[in-house]
């Protein structure tokens, strides 16, 4: 088995490549994102209660408005927390077929991809001065897809938040490994 930084692994057999990636190491960084996640959720919780308090109907839209977008953000910090606490992005060639899992507690739907019907893994590149590349580059979001293939006119994004490095040593072991 090879280790690709602190976070991939790649194993290499017979006739199976199987690469692991894992969202995160940082245990100081996921208990901040979990106190952001209480204080979040309190703050939600405290405006919906003032709900019932509130007697005309101006601070009630507000109210609905803002829990609207409370719920929003609150189900996304969530979502990121549960990944980053116990997710991992799992992908095997066997057989002519390209696996690809992300995993939350064991869990999760399996896509395959027929190698002959597949492009070779591509970096996407990132752009210093995008925004969007910044912020899903950081730690506090779910997403940041670093390689792609496309699959009979889909693109198909994978190796959330990695670095070039790690994504150039992904794609040669992927590319290399079958008729992609």
């Amino acid at each position: 088995m090879k280790v690709i930084g602190e976070r991939i692994s790649i194993l290499k057999k017979d006739n199976l490549l199987s690469v692991v990636i894992l969202p995160t190491t940082d245990k100081s960084k996921l208990r901040l994102l979990f106190l952001w996640l209480m204080a979040w959720t309190v703050c939600g919780l405290i405006v919906f209660a003032n709900y019932f308090k509130a007697t005309d109907q101006n601070s009630k839209l507000f109210i609905m408005i803002y829990l609207s977008f409370w719920f929003y953000f609150e189900f996304n910090i969530v979502r990121t927390f549960i990944w980053k606490r116990s997710g991992k992005e799992k992908l095997w060639i066997k057989e002519g077929v390209l696996h690809y899992q992300r995993e939350i507690n064991k869990k999760g739907k399996i896509k395959e991809y027929d190698l002959n019907l597949i492009s070779p893994l591509q970096l996407i590149e990132l752009k210093p001065a995008r925004f969007s590349d910044i912020v899903n580059q950081s730690f506090w979001v779910k997403g940041g897809e670093r390689l792609q293939f496309f699959s009979q006119e889909k693109i198909v994004l994978l190796g959330m938040q990695i670095t070039d490095e790690e994504a150039k040593k992904i794609m040669k072991e992927v590319n290399a490994f079958g008729p992609v």
